[in-house]
């Protein structure tokens, strides 16, 4: 296979390795870079590719190496290895460890936030935090299973307003 032809091969299936690069990285740029790190790879070693073979199948697995190599060393980049003797610098870079108490603040104001709802959002949401599916919340209300989803919607939705100091950035 001439070197055009590869690259007509590789153009024809690039767009079906989209899907699967965005079930890999769950990111529309990440993807994009996984594309095309993939593309280069595939055309920079079109020699070991064997004429005959199923060529999508080999991006695929190209792809999918490429992925993992990036993962790990994303992973080994964000380890830190102490070498000083004694391990004096344990608590060194930017790890943190929390004691609870702000756990504790936010839980006690969410509550908070929750008992100042109306009992008509309120208990729908509280019964639905507590596991029942809509339809035995609207059976046990006696509501209709639209009302029971607005209702809870609507309590979301006023507690993350009225809690918008914990949102994380």
């Amino acid at each position: 296979m001439t070197t055009k032809e590869f690259s007509y091969s590789l153009n024809e299936h690039s767009e079906s390795l989209r899907p699967f690069a965005m079930r890999l990285t769950k990111d529309s740029d990440d993807a994009n870079d996984l594309m095309q790190d993939t593309m280069l790879k595939a055309f920079t070693n079109r020699d070991k590719f064997s004429d005959g073979t199923n060529l999508k199948a080999w991006l695929y697995t190209i792809m999918k190496n490429t992925f993992i190599t990036r993962y790990q060393q994303i992973k080994r980049r964000a380890t830190f290895v102490d070498t000083t003797e004694n391990m004096h610098f344990l608590n060194s870079g930017e790890v943190l460890i929390e004691n609870g108490v702000f756990g504790s603040f936010a839980m006690s104001d969410i509550w908070q936030r929750i008992s100042l709802l109306e009992d008509c959002y309120k208990v729908p949401f509280l019964m639905h935090h507590e596991g029942y599916k809509y339809y035995e919340i609207a059976e046990e209300l006696n509501l209709p299973i639209g009302t029971v989803k607005n209702r809870i919607h609507l309590a979301r939705k006023s507690l993350k307003e009225q809690l918008s100091v914990y949102k994380a950035d």
